[in-house]
């Protein structure tokens, strides 16, 4: 059992995956998410700053969201995100996507290396097991 406390309220719950908060502050973040998301489709073209006063959410948790992909950037927002890689303009995520199908080919070129260059077992045929003696 992984017992750990909410980074949020403090209290001690069995930690499972994920963000390292209980279940009930969880539920409450995922109100907030719905209620942020509500606010953005009614009022389309609203900045970071007014969305978290309007909506009592910090700052870093809308960032934090738009990291995830689970919010987006309109294209008319004045907020910028940008890739961790190069620098572009992205409207979410952490990488463009000139930087993701790079890593990604990256990622498959090593995968496909690591395969090709494994050992294979050395066996030796015609001798059975022998007895070692240690001098």
């Amino acid at each position: 059992m992984n017992v750990r406390n909410c980074r949020s309220c403090g209290c001690i719950f069995n930690y499972m995956s994920g963000p390292i908060t209980c279940p009930s502050c969880r539920e409450k973040l995922e109100k907030k998410f719905q209620e942020v998301k509500e606010y953005i489709r009614e009022n389309k073209g609203a900045g970071i700053p007014e969305v978290a006063e309007a909506c009592e959410v910090d700052v870093a948790q809308i960032r934090q969201w738009l990291r995830e992909e689970r919010l987006e950037l309109s294209s008319e927002s004045a907020d910028v995100l940008t890739c961790e890689s190069c620098g572009r303009s992205i409207k979410s995520g952490r990488f463009c996507e000139k930087c993701t199908v790079n890593m990604t080919k990256g990622f498959q070129d090593v995968l496909k290396a690591g395969k090709q260059t494994a050992p294979k077992p050395v066996k030796n045929e015609g001798e059975g097991p022998k007895m070692r003696y240690l001098k």
